[in-house]
């Protein structure tokens, strides 16, 4: 199977989050964006990064904290979402290398942020050409009629889940393990530069 670029970008992010519905004026907003470059072409994991994204509609709950082990104070260090966009731009060439994520969850989320903020969608468009559903392409591949979690998928696959469940950085990185097997079995579709 012949891969067209040579590196791609593994996102997860993690978003505020409530036990129940969010107080009154609250949404869900990216506190956390994990990323993880994998040369697709040499079949590794090249690096991991971590963008900290300070909410502005809404705080870090208890329940989010006991969740991703991200506090209220820690976000309140990172950067604006326009910084981090730029940053996954700039930095991680997000407008131009495709992307995946374990599900939809997170392209949605980049999605209703930018609209809400007023900010450039980061990725590029149209999204079906930069963006792959591991977790869809994980459940065909082993020919399962459910989509895992990503902590099952690990285990289904023999792989371990190294650092913490739910945390953006180490949550790309396993989902990077689950890409890698999957280019194993020849089953990862081609991906495409965004031009």
């Amino acid at each position: 199977m012949r891969h067209e670029s040579a590196l791609l970008n593994v996102i997860d992010v993690e978003a505020t989050c409530w036990d129940g519905q969010p107080p009154p004026g609250s949404v869900n907003e990216i506190i956390e964006i994990g990323l993880t470059v994998v040369d697709v072409a040499a079949r590794r994991r090249v690096s991991r990064h971590r963008v900290l994204v300070r909410p502005t509609r809404s705080t870090v709950s208890d329940f989010c904290t006991e969740l991703t082990g991200l506090t209220q104070a820690e976000v309140e260090r990172g950067v604006v979402f326009a910084e981090a966009c730029r940053i996954l731009v700039e930095e991680y060439e997000a407008g131009e290398r495709p992307w995946t994520s374990w599900g939809e969850y997170d392209r949605r989320q980049f999605a209703r942020q930018s609209q809400a903020d007023a900010v450039a969608y980061p990725f590029g468009y149209p999204t079906e050409r930069t963006h792959t559903n591991a977790k869809a392409v994980f459940a065909a591949a082993y020919g399962l009629r459910r989509k895992p979690a990503m902590d099952h998928a690990l285990q289904i696959a023999g792989l371990p889940l190294e650092g913490r469940h739910h945390r953006g950085e180490d949550d790309a990185w396993n989902i990077a393990a689950l890409v890698l097997d999957l280019l194993d079995r020849e089953a990862w579709p081609v991906t495409t530069t965004v031009a």
